[in-house]
């Protein structure tokens, strides 16, 4: 179960630096342009993006920003929140890395963003941040070719696991 985390977390950070190097093709004005997307743009989605992983490791390890509000806007400038991104990936790799099965397998209490106390299984949240990750890279895909990059790179597991092969 670990292996599997460990490359869903390589995965995250591989897809991340592609998605944010297509990001920086983009004018200002673009970049920044409401499409319509749940968080509006794609500056907004990607700070979304650090905010929910940000929620998640002060979860998963008590340390950390925690953001109070989804749609937060962590920094301004893509340079900035590119630079958060990438040190929130390593920092989520080395979590991962630490796992144990038995730690990935037991429970976590913790309180959602409205408050309200749960309980889940580690490897269930794990499995829901990578796939919220994955959800709103999506959209920023989109998101991207609506703005005008053609052909933008694929994000795909595949595509990855096929460049890097020992993820």
């Amino acid at each position: 179960m670990k292996s599997y985390f460990m490359t869903m977390a390589s995965y995250n950070e591989w897809a991340n630096v592609r998605l944010y190097a297509m990001a920086r093709g983009l004018a200002d004005e673009l970049y920044r342009r409401n499409v319509g997307a749940f968080f509006g743009s794609l500056h907004g989605t990607l700070n979304h993006l650090l905010v929910t992983d940000r929620i998640w490791m002060h979860r998963f390890t008590g340390t950390g920003d925690s953001p109070r509000k989804l749609d937060a806007i962590l920094f301004e400038e893509l340079q900035s929140l590119e630079f958060a991104r990438r040190q929130e990936d390593r920092r989520l790799i080395e979590y991962v890395t630490g796992l144990s099965d038995e730690e990935i397998q037991g429970d976590l209490e913790y309180s959602t963003t409205g408050g309200v106390l749960q309980r889940n299984a580690l490897g269930d949240l794990l499995a829901h941040l990578f796939n919220h990750q994955t959800h709103h890279r999506g959209q920023a895909h989109v998101m991207l070719t609506v703005l005008g990059v053609v052909n933008p790179r694929p994000l795909d597991l595949l595509v990855m696991l096929r460049e890097k092969p020992s993820a």
